[in-house]
């Protein structure tokens, strides 16, 4: 199966780079990426989702695409209300106006999605998440005055001072390739992701999300949405209770499968095994 790289221009005038595959008449299925990642997250479930009769769509986020990127010195381009109006634009814009869809985030595109499933809860067929929790399980971690999360998060605060782009990037973005990326995901992924990142516009954009969403707040209740909760128990960013406290706030359907000995980055890491319980739970809530 192909997968064809376009640009989808949403009403807002923001042109997404996406890979896209499958028939254009298949049950959508929009996949969201992390921090500090990309659309080439999805590389090894687009041809599989294609080949099961999806229309698999994946963008690069705002702020990603350079023809979907605000001014991030306005951090108001990058509220979390505009990252869920991106998504629900997306798919109208690829021709999915007001049908129901699947929907798939990880990290940043995870939150974006539990966001999505919120606000717009009847166009979900289903939601997959990797690696974030439920906002309202993460803020509940990070609160626990004995629990690990508030260590996992310190990076959160590095990202919003001024000159972290730039030290990022140095000597090759090595900070990025060692720090972030230090988790055990192939040098391939990591050129790919860098080759939409590491570049100074759009990684100062990518870290507007921060900028705009210090800690990560958002106003989350419980999801109705199916969901699939996809968590590596070696996980440096995400601890096992923010992950495990995930289940109180979906009803009434939830799963959670847990990778054993695999990081915050599933999809580089257990491509195959990610791919195959999404393609399950696709087939279980079919739209």
């Amino acid at each position: 199966m192909t997968v064809d790289t376009t640009g989808i221009k949403t009403r807002s005038g923001l042109t997404f780079t996406a890979d896209v595959a499958g028939p254009a008449s298949g049950p959508l299925v929009l996949m969201l990426h992390g921090f500090p990642e990309s659309r080439h997250s999805w590389r090894a479930a687009l041809p599989a989702l294609a080949a099961a009769g999806y229309r698999a769509v994946a963008p690069d986020q705002r702020g990603y695409s350079p023809g979907a990127r605000p001014d991030p010195a306005d951090l108001a381009n990058y509220a979390f209300d505009k990252l869920i109006g991106d998504a629900i634009e997306i798919v109208a814009a690829a021709g999915y106006e007001g049908k129901r869809f699947h929907l798939v985030g990880h990290d940043w595109g995870g939150q974006v999605s539990w966001g999505v499933a919120s606000r717009h809860p009847e166009r979900l067929a289903s939601l997959t998440i990797l690696s974030r929790p439920h906002p309202s399980s993460f803020r509940r971690a990070l609160q626990k005055e004995d629990g690990d999360q508030k260590h996992r998060s310190r990076h959160h605060r590095a990202f919003l001072d001024a000159d972290t782009g730039r030290l990022l990037l140095a000597d090759n973005a090595r900070r990025l390739r060692e720090g972030l990326f230090g988790q055990g995901v192939p040098a391939a992924a990591l050129e790919d992701h860098l080759s939409v990142l590491g570049n100074p516009e759009a990684l100062e954009a990518a870290l507007a999300w921060y900028r705009s969403n210090k800690g990560l707040a958002a106003d989350i209740g419980t999801i109705a949405a199916p969901t699939l909760y996809i968590w590596g128990d070696a996980d440096a960013t995400v601890g096992p209770d923010a992950a495990y406290g995930t289940a109180e706030f979906v009803a009434p359907s939830f799963a959670m499968e847990v990778l054993p000995n695999v990081g915050h980055f599933v999809m580089d890491q257990a491509p195959a095994k990610a791919t195959d319980l999404l393609l399950a739970h696709l087939k279980k809530h079919p739209v």
